[in-house]
């Protein structure tokens, strides 16, 4: 067996240590520019919220001609969703695992 030194990735997320503290964080920042590509957003600008919280969606927003309804057919909404979706839901609290992998691993 051979000792590969410390883990740089886990899961596709990267691992960045700060010993003086020891602490460990993870990034998930491969993974949100992957989306971004996938969905032609990696040239968006960021805000912090999309929409003003006064601003309602409704039914009647929605396209009412064929043209605008074949052009959102086209738009992979749900998977968008999905991906952001993955994204808040992988992140934990690993400070409830930390007791136990320290007396595993001294991190």
């Amino acid at each position: 067996m051979k000792d590969l030194g410390s883990a740089k990735k886990i899961l596709g997320m990267e691992i960045t240590r700060d010993k003086s503290v020891r602490k460990l964080f993870l990034s998930q920042q491969a993974y949100i520019e992957k989306v971004l590509k996938r969905f032609n957003m990696n040239n968006a600008k960021p805000v912090t919220v999309p929409f003003a919280a006064h601003y309602k969606l409704s039914a009647d927003m929605s396209p009412k001609i064929d043209e605008g309804m074949e052009h959102m057919s086209s738009v992979p909404y749900s998977s968008a969703v999905g991906s952001i979706i993955a994204l808040t839901g992988s992140e934990m609290d690993f400070e409830v695992f930390e007791g136990y992998f320290r007396c595993w691993y001294d991190i």
